[in-house]
């Protein structure tokens, strides 16, 4: 499970609005969830959060109790969150599993570009077979493929710009009897420009970049700095920018349309990630109640 899996989220009350919110559609109360765990636990070791401070936290963006407390009752179930109980009150804390997602995602955030301007010109290529009851791996490794940068260049084809490593992912479903894997240049002969719009729906990629700037361009414009609430901007800031770029396969710019419009969306969550990190920190440090989590018995 990678975090492109776990992002989405089903409509559970979230009533979509928020306050200093630049309008647009508004990430799920889970996609919330995660951005601030990654933002605010993911770092600062083993702790768990006190239900109430999340639904406080929450409650900024839009999100109401009843959405917040079935939300985490479901990443609980599903393995992402773990519960921690002291007197009457009820703590949260991510599970190895969810903080193995969540530095995967922080990567995709923080450390790579939306563009991919240093390609080499090589790609990696993965086959698959799978038997015909496997559909719920099938559908797992077509998930985490996408998530790494693949597209299906034919049904039982994918391919990635550059060197990825999916030897993990081949691991974690069990199916390396069922996939064979190469690292190859592309013939003259091929059109790589043709090859990606064929592979890779670039209209639906431009598109959500330019919802993404169009929706917060205001807030490097317009909006008060820094914002009434940054704790609550921050967090839909990142949320929408990591559902923003988690289908992006960050494909070769020189192969890419000339109005790509990835550079400016970056530019803009960049600046706006300036403005409201900092402040948004020092709100969380005060209105987050948390506590060092417990050693979990495992049996």
């Amino acid at each position: 499970m990678t975090l492109s899996e776990v992002a989405p989220d089903v409509d559970d009350g979230y009533n979509g609005t928020a306050p200093d919110s630049p309008g647009g559609p508004q990430p799920r109360p889970q996609s919330l969830l995660l951005a601030f765990f990654g933002d605010h636990v993911l770092e600062e070791g083993p702790l768990c959060v006190y239900s109430g401070s999340i639904i406080d936290v929450l409650g900024r963006v839009g999100v109401g109790e009843q959405a917040v407390r079935s939300t985490l009752t479901r990443m609980v179930g599903r393995g992402l969150l773990h519960r921690q109980r002291q007197g009457r009150r009820m703590y949260f804390g991510l599970t190895p599993h969810a903080t193995q997602i969540l530095h995967d995602g922080r990567k995709r955030v923080w450390e790579a570009s939306a563009v991919n301007d240093d390609w080499d010109g090589t790609w990696t290529l993965l086959g698959f077979s799978l038997p015909e009851a496997w559909q719920r791996q099938r559908h797992d490794l077509r998930s985490r493929l996408t998530w790494s940068g693949f597209g299906a260049l034919y049904s039982g084809l994918w391919i990635a710009p550059g060197g990825v490593d999916v030897s993990e992912i081949v691991a974690e479903l069990g199916i390396a009897a069922h996939v064979k894997i190469f690292h190859a240049r592309a013939d003259d002969a091929t059109d790589v420009d043709l090859m990606i719009r064929d592979t890779w729906d670039l209209e639906t990629i431009a598109a959500r970049y330019t919802a993404f700037e169009n929706r917060w361009i205001t807030h490097v414009t317009h909006a008060v700095h820094p914002p009434v609430d940054p704790l609550a901007t921050h967090l839909r800031l990142v949320a929408e920018w990591l559902g923003t770029i988690r289908t992006d396969p960050r494909l070769p710019v020189r192969h890419l349309p000339a109005d790509w419009p990835a550079r400016s969306a970056e530019k803009t969550f960049r600046r706006i990630t300036e403005q409201t990190g900092e402040p948004g920190r020092r709100v969380a440090a005060e209105v987050l109640e948390t506590m060092p989590a417990q050693p979990r018995e495992h049996g």
